[in-house]
């Protein structure tokens, strides 16, 4: 993956933000995509970490849909759960090529926000137990805290258990 996606999908997530009037800070630390390491390095707890993994959901002989799933930086995501929830036959993490292709960034980079029509988002509710959420900003070596409430009310993502 080049770097001209990474920093463009930085700026755009930056951006968004601003136009949003999302309360944030900005974090530079060492390139890192493991959601416990780079909570670490932040002072934040794994819990208040929005983890984002792009799912592919199978839903016809031919037909799949894709899915940003965010979920606590502890748990889990629960393919079954969004499985159900979609209708499909079958749920499973997007291959690395399809994920970095709709998301725009290298994997473990991931915001828990899209910009492309074919990636749908969807939140734990857990994560509106945070006052604050963190997370990579599209590029592994930043990150930002956000204000749970006015991100999510931007954001607009669908809410549905995703966490075992």
């Amino acid at each position: 993956m080049s770097e001209q996606p990474i920093e463009t999908s930085y700026l755009r997530l930056k951006n968004f933000l601003v136009e949003h009037g999302v309360r944030y800070r900005e974090y530079e630390h060492e390139p890192e995509g493991r959601c416990d390491v780079v909570s670490q390095m932040r002072g934040n707890s794994v819990e208040q970490a929005a983890k984002a993994m792009v799912i592919m959901v199978k839903t016809g002989k031919k037909s799949r849909c894709y899915y940003l799933a965010v979920v606590p930086g502890n748990c889990r995501i629960d393919l079954d759960r969004l499985r159900t929830h979609v209708r499909g036959s079958h749920a499973m993490f997007a291959p690395v090529q399809k994920a970095e292709e709709l998301t725009g960034c290298p994997m473990g980079a991931v915001p828990p926000l899209s910009f492309h029509p074919d990636l749908r988002v969807a939140f734990d509710p857990r994560l509106l137990e945070n006052d604050e959420l963190f997370f990579n900003a599209g590029r592994l070596d930043r990150s930002f805290a956000v204000d749970t409430g006015s991100f999510v009310e931007a954001a607009k993502p669908e809410i549905l258990p995703l966490a075992g």
